[in-house]
C-alpha cells in the first residue's frame, strides 16, 4: 500500500512540474499530493461522510431537510467546520517557524507547505462546489461568514459573483505562496478561521430549533468575539507593510488592495452578524424568533 501511495505522490509531482515550474512556483510539486488529497477528502466529506453521519447522529434535524438545497447546505457547513478544526491548530503550530520569521517575504518551511496544501485543496473544493451551485446557495469563502445572513439581506447575484471571485483569490494567494512568497503571513491569515466553528454551530442550532436559546446566545458571543479578535484586530495588524522594501511596489499594492477589500467585507459581515444575532434573540410582534434569518421560525413559549 505504501508503495502505491509513494508512486502516486511521485506521479503527481511529475504531472505538476510542467505547469508550475515555468511560473516560478518551485515548492508546489513537492506538495501536489497534499493538495490533491485535501481536495478529494473535502469532496468525500461533502458527498459521502457528511450525509451518512448526519443521518446517524441527527436523524430528526437532517431528516426535516426535504430539498436538495437544504441538505447540501447542511453538508457544506460540516465541511467548513472540519476544515476550520483542521487548519486552526496547524496554523498555530506554524506561527513561529524560524525560517519564516527570518525572511518574512521569501522564507519557507516544509511544515507550512503542508498547511498551505490543505488550504489549497479546500479552496479547490470550495470554488468547484460554489460554481456547481452558483444559483442555488450562498458561497462558502474563507470562513463563509456571509452565510450567517439570509440571501435576502445581501445584494443578490452580483454579491455572489464577488464572493466567488474572492474564493478564487484565496486559492491563488495560497497557491502562489509556494513560490515561495509571504509564507510567513499564510498561517496568520488562516487564523481568520477561528470564528468559523462558532458560525457553523450557530447555523446548526437554528436547524435544530434552538433559535434564541441560551446556548445560541453564548455561542453568538463567542462568534462575535473571535471574529472581531481574529479578523478586525489581528487581521488589520498583520499586513504586508513590514516587507514593503523587499518586494516590488506593484506586488505590495496588489496584495494590499486585496487585504483592504477583505477587511472592508469583514466589517460589513460583522455589522450584519450583530444585527442577525439580535433578531434571533428578540421575539417579533407575532411572538416568533427568526431562525436563519428567513422564514424558518420557532414559536416561543
Amino acid at each position: 500500500m505504501s508503495g502505491i501511495l509513494a508512486s502516486m505522490r511521485l506521479a503527481l509531482q511529475d504531472l505538476s512540474r510542467p505547469f508550475v515550474l515555468p511560473l516560478g512556483i518551485t515548492k508546489l510539486p513537492e506538495y501536489a499530493h497534499v493538495i490533491a488529497a485535501s481536495s478529494l477528502s473535502f469532496f468525500f466529506i461533502h458527498l459521502v461522510l457528511a450525509p451518512l453521519l448526519s443521518k446517524a447522529l441527527f436523524p430528526r434535524s437532517y431528516g426535516q431537510l426535504k430539498s436538495h438545497r437544504s441538505r447540501n447546505n447542511w453538508n457544506i457547513h460540516i465541511v467548513s467546520l472540519i476544515h476550520a478544526l483542521t487548519v486552526i491548530p496547524l496554523a498555530f503550530k506554524s506561527l513561529y517557524l524560524p525560517a519564516l520569521d527570518a525572511d518574512r517575504a521569501f522564507g519557507w518551511d516544509p511544515q507550512y507547505g503542508t498547511l498551505a496544501g490543505i488550504a489549497c485543496g479546500y479552496f479547490i473544493w470550495d470554488t468547484l462546489e460554489s460554481l456547481w451551485h452558483f444559483s442555488d446557495i450562498s458561497f462558502v469563502i474563507h470562513g463563509g461568514h456571509h452565510q450567517f445572513i439570509s440571501n435576502s439581506t445581501l445584494v443578490g447575484l452580483e454579491f455572489k459573483r464577488l464572493l466567488l471571485h474572492l474564493g478564487v483569490a484565496c486559492f491563488f494567494i495560497y497557491f502562489l505562496s509556494f513560490t515561495p512568497f509571504i509564507a510567513y503571513f499564510g498561517p496568520r491569515f488562516l487564523l481568520w478561521e477561528l470564528s468559523t466553528p462558532f458560525l457553523n454551530i450557530h447555523w446548526f442550532l437554528d436547524k435544530m430549533n434552538l433559535t434564541g436559546s441560551t446556548i445560541q446566545l453564548v455561542n453568538g458571543i463567542l462568534l462575535l468575539s473571535s471574529f472581531a479578535g481574529a479578523r478586525l484586530v489581528y487581521g488589520f495588524i498583520k499586513t504586508l507593510f513590514a516587507i514593503k522594501d523587499q518586494v516590488p511596489l506593484g506586488v505590495t499594492l496588489t496584495y494590499g488592495l486585496g487585504n483592504v477589500v477583505l477587511n472592508v467585507l469583514n466589517i460589513f459581515w460583522f455589522v450584519k452578524m450583530i444585527s442577525a444575532l439580535q433578531k434571533r434573540m428578540k421575539p417579533t410582534e407575532n411572538g416568533v424568533k427568526i431562525a436563519n434569518g428567513d422564514a424558518n421560525v420557532k414559536k416561543t413559549k
